[in-house]
């Protein structure tokens, strides 16, 4: 399979301070992103952190005799058990460090991980970081973000547009990394056919742009690098209230 990608992130218009993160790390077809809170003093410690103490666990886990630090679950391939352990030691690090350190207590992370592995795409996330995939025209989210709008669009199946508009907690996450000792992590598999265009990206893209018009924006480009800047550029102009990080990984046979 051949890979073309991309990545970007941006202060953003309202912020001072960027507390994304982003890394791409080639030998493995791994890709992350995410999202910090915390403050000026930790957010961005948190988000880099996750991303560091995930890409360590990869390049140390090659090694068929590495020992794992959480138990394997044989129900689960090794791709996935690996995805999994990355992102559980990541929360524990960032958990760790925040208590140790007074000056970064309650910092913690979003984080999006997408990792290639043969014909198959694994897609872990907690919080509200996002992946997409364009396929045929079309745009579907191959994540939930674990916020309290989404639980309460699950009790209200009959909420309105309109109330949504108008849901006071929009940008409240109901999970992170580094928040508590463990974590809940979403974890789901696809199918790569070719031409298929993966959208990784923090809430101040998703918060800014509808998934139509994320659509829109990277089906007007065939060079990734000029679709993720133009996200980061129709994100600002429409009023760039966060950080801005987006990502793009198109694949080909």
């Amino acid at each position: 399979m051949r890979i073309r990608y991309a990545a970007r992130t941006d202060v953003g218009r309202k912020r001072t301070h960027n507390e994304d993160y982003f890394a791409l790390i080639e030998e493995e077809r791994l890709f992350l992103v995410a999202d910090g809170m915390g403050g000026h003093a930790s957010g961005d410690v948190a988000s880099k952190l996750s991303t560091e103490v995930i890409g360590e666990f990869y390049r140390r886990s090659r090694d068929p005799d590495a020992s794992w630090p959480y138990r394997y679950d044989p129900a689960r391939s090794y791709a996935e058990n690996r995805m999994l352990a990355s992102i559980c030691l990541a929360n524990e690090r960032i958990h760790e460090s925040s208590m140790r350190n007074r000056h970064q207590r309650g910092m913690g992370t979003t984080i999006v991980a997408f990792h290639l592995n043969g014909s198959k795409a694994f897609v872990a996330h907690v919080g509200d970081s996002r992946c997409y995939r364009i396929r045929n025209g079309a745009i579907e989210s191959l994540t939930r973000d674990h916020s309290l709008l989404e639980d309460w669009k699950d009790a209200r199946p009959d909420i309105t547009e309109q109330e949504i508009r108008e849901f006071p907690h929009k940008n409240v996450i109901t999970r992170a990394l580094g928040m508590r000792e463990s974590v809940d992590i979403d974890l789901t598999s696809v199918r790569i056919e070719d031409g298929d265009r993966f959208i990784l990206c923090s809430d101040g893209l998703s918060g800014m742009l509808t998934d139509e018009e994320i659509h829109e924006i990277v089906s007007g480009h065939d060079d990734p690098e000029a679709a993720v800047a133009d996200l980061i550029d129709r994100s600002n102009a429409a009023g760039g209230d966060d950080n801005i990080t987006a990502m793009l990984i198109e694949c080909r046979y």
